[in-house]
């Protein structure tokens, strides 16, 4: 399992991991599935504040400090660890096909890329996509439960925290000698979350800049790309605009 360190290292992961591709028409959608909603913004508050003190300034500091090819190679390791569980989860889905790009991916660039430090899978059009058991739930039909952003956390419904908890158990990676657990995952988890946050630099200021109401405008995105990973991108029939 992973370390709690690494959970509270990598606390923001989730609220810009969702905000990371934003979408048109965000839309304020106050009420929907929100009853902690003034909880809830307090936590997203203090978030953002965290975001702001913290994580944004190292992550300026290591785009400044580290050469653009060292962060790239960081990037690709750290997708590459990701693997076996995204592996996995394809199966669970019984998205085969899928599951045979991601394993195809993890060989390839687990030898030639140098354990995942080059990426020539992509090259060979087996680009990186992410699952992870939320999704798997979702693609089931269980729904995300009621809205919640926890601390550090972010947004993190039910659903996707089950999710999470499950994705823990299914990385082997986490199976190593349980003194060095601790350790690995801390690493780990703070090295994602500075990567992550180096990579969208911006992001949230011009979704804050462009929000009549941020907190709303990031429950929106959030919804969006999750229902949008849970579909594989695939176009929501079920909910099409009665002509």
């Amino acid at each position: 399992m992973r370390g709690i360190g690494a959970f509270l290292v990598a606390a923001l992961v989730c609220l810009l991991a969702g905000c990371a591709s934003p979408m048109s028409g965000a839309g304020q959608d106050t009420t929907a599935n929100d009853p902690f909603e003034q909880l809830n913004r307090q936590v997203f508050a203090l978030n953002e504040r965290t975001d702001k003190a913290v994580l944004l300034p190292i992550a300026k500091f290591y785009t400044r400090a580290v050469p653009e090819p060292a962060r790239a190679g960081l990037h690709n390791a750290l997708q590459n660890l990701n693997l076996p569980v995204v592996f996995a989860n394809d199966v669970f889905q019984g998205e085969f096909e899928l599951a045979g790009q991601t394993a195809g991916r993890f060989g390839v660039n687990s030898t030639l890329g140098f354990a995942g430090l080059l990426d020539p899978a992509t090259r060979m059009n087996l680009p990186y996509r992410s699952a992870d058991f939320g999704q798997t739930l979702g693609v089931y039909g269980v729904g995300e439960g009621p809205y919640l952003v926890l601390p550090f956390f972010g947004p993190d419904p039910p659903r996707d925290l089950a999710g999470q908890v499950a994705d823990a158990f299914l990385d082997p990676f986490n199976y190593i000698r349980l003194r060095d657990l601790f350790y690995y995952s801390l690493g780990r988890g703070a090295l994602g979350a500075i990567d992550l946050r180096s990579r969208n630099l911006y992001t949230l200021q011009d979704i804050e800049n462009s929000s009549v109401d941020y907190y709303a405008s990031v429950r929106s995105l959030y919804r969006q790309i999750r229902n949008s990973e849970i579909r594989h991108g695939r176009q929501d029939l079920k909910n099409l605009p009665d002509m």
